[in-house]
């Protein structure tokens, strides 16, 4: 199959904000390029590298989640261009562990702080066995490294059999409230049903990251009771993947790693795009928000078996702002 054979890798959400940025017939052309139909050696040679990858999957509720597994350099493997093997599996309790079935969508991101590089990987899970999982890859592409904070990650080889803390509610307690609201990082997973756009082959699932200043997540509780997660959305690389899937389908899954102590939390959201407004005027550098409304919280402590240095900070954050207090 040539590039030209090739079916379209964006759909009509991402179509549109293309068209709206300008860039669609750029993306256009590029884009039997730039997302292929298996992996380029260099991403292969990361992802077998890396200490720790995200993976997005849908719930049994329909919500998009974002999770991490980790595990000691090398146990994520790639037999072939169009196979990605995971060496590990998640938690019970994150919802990873019930959406993994054969045929399942789901979407991966390599990321390596420290050297800022990262690619991403979307796919159906082939196969599954009692150590890993096995993807079988649909789409594979880089990303820039705007926004990244320089942070390397190390497996610690700790106990498997190590306590793990696990507490579900419907709002941010005030662990979760810090954690959120001093981030520098968060990830972000959406999807597509095939439901949502007829025949076309670019529904999925996708995972993402998102970098700023700390404190860049804006958290305000509402008259209503819910928490709702106001974020800047900088210049990228004018895809519009992330974006794209949630004009689509508005729902969300948030991750926020502690970096200082292993925790996570998750965060079930749906999410709406502010394209205008005193918000996108307030924050230098954003070209809009994205409001997060939470739905579902769950913090994990003792998770992931990762140290973390010193972060540096992006240098194109020089661009950005903060939120007045």
């Amino acid at each position: 199959m040539t590039q030209t054979d090739r079916p379209d890798p964006f759909h009509g959400g991402e179509h549109a904000l293309q068209q709206q940025a300008g860039v669609r017939e750029r993306i256009a052309e590029l884009g039997a390029r730039m997302v292929r139909d298996q992996m380029p050696d260099p991403h292969r040679e990361l992802f077998g590298r890396l200490p720790f990858v995200l993976v997005g999957s849908v719930d049994g509720d329909g919500w998009p989640q974002a999770s991490l597994l980790a595990g000691p350099p090398g146990f994520v493997r790639t037999p072939d261009a169009r196979t990605l093997v995971i060496d590990a599996l998640p938690h019970p309790a994150d919802p990873l562990a019930t959406a993994l079935r054969v045929g399942a969508s789901i979407g991966v991101l390599a990321i390596e702080p420290h050297t800022r590089r990262r690619n991403r990987l979307n796919g159906v899970v082939a196969a599954l066995s009692t150590g890993g999982i096995e993807i079988a890859v649909r789409q594979s592409f880089g990303n820039c490294p705007k926004y990244i904070q320089a942070r390397q990650a190390q497996w610690t080889d700790t106990d498997p059999a190590r306590e793990v803390r696990v507490t579900q509610a419907g709002r941010l307690d005030e662990a979760a409230r810090a954690l959120v609201s001093g981030a520098d990082t968060y990830f972000i997973a959406s999807s597509v049903p095939p439901d949502r756009l007829g025949a076309s082959a670019a529904h999925g699932v996708d995972v993402s990251h998102r970098g700023g200043r700390p404190g860049f997540v804006r958290v305000q509780c509402g008259s209503d009771g819910v928490d709702t997660l106001t974020v800047p959305d900088f210049s990228g690389n004018n895809l519009f993947n992330t974006l794209g899937n949630l004009t689509v389908h508005p729902r969300a899954g948030l991750l926020f790693v502690d970096f200082a102590t292993p925790a996570l939390v998750q965060l079930s959201v749906d999410s709406e795009i502010v394209a205008t407004g005193p918000d996108v005027a307030a924050f230098s550098g954003a070209l809009r928000v994205l409001r997060h409304r939470v739905h579902g919280v769950r913090r994990f402590e003792g998770l992931p078996a990762l140290t973390w240095g010193a972060a540096q900070p992006s240098p194109f954050l020089q661009a950005t702002g903060r939120w007045a207090r």
